[in-house]
């Protein structure tokens, strides 16, 4: 996966602007600001505060603000997107690509980890995010399908409606974000360990 120093958009090409920025750096700026102070809150006039740069000199890399939220919300989008297109997740016992799922989710959400913040902070209130929003229900529907799936071959528990667990699943690797410090002594790897072992040691059926 490429990091975010590599991102990039058919839509958006990336395009040298003026000297010290390209728009990836400027992106990862906006992603921060748009985080810290809230998309709407946050106005050209701010990110070119925080970028150092005049208003103007930011059009040179991008259109709008709503554009540098759209770049910002298909990096995150395409990372998880990604992971149901991959081998181990279309073939397989259901229960092995729920778990390939559910790991790589939490793999691209560290990665990735400021733009999916600003994934899971949405509030729909203008099409780019009403947009996003709907790609996000898409995945956490096909992440459903999984879980049902695996429910009907009898390698999880019958008792909890695969809604509830989806959402239970999900509300506990979102939380990642808020409180997860990449760099520190919990490597994203015993992240995802700690995660898998957790949802299924209280979701295996039975015997």
């Amino acid at each position: 996966m490429p990091s975010t120093s590599e991102i990039s958009s058919p839509e958006a090409p990336a395009k040298r602007g003026r000297p010290g920025y390209d728009q990836q750096s400027v992106l990862l700026i906006a992603v921060d600001v748009f985080n810290r102070h809230g998309y709407d809150a946050t106005s050209m006039g701010i990110l070119a505060e925080n970028l150092g740069i005049s208003k103007s000199a930011i059009y040179h890399h991008v259109p709008s603000k709503g554009d540098l939220l759209k770049l910002a919300l298909d990096h995150a989008l395409g990372g998880l997107e990604a992971i149901l297109e991959r081998p181990e997740a279309t073939s397989g016992a259901a229960d092995a690509r729920l778990e390939f799922v559910l790991r790589q989710t939490v793999a691209v959400l560290v990665e990735r980890l400021p733009f999916v913040t600003l994934l899971l902070r949405l509030r729909g209130n203008t099409e780019i995010e009403r947009d996003a929003l709907e790609r996000r229900r898409a995945f956490d529907h096909k992440v459903a399908g999984l879980i049902s799936a695996a429910r009907d071959e009898g390698s999880l528990r019958q008792d909890i409606d695969p809604r509830t667990v989806t959402r239970l699943l999900f509300g506990t690797i979102n939380s990642i974000v808020e409180w997860y410090k990449p760099g520190g002594s919990l490597s994203p790897e015993k992240l995802a360990d700690d995660v898998i072992t957790i949802a299924f040691e209280g979701l295996h059926a039975h015997s």
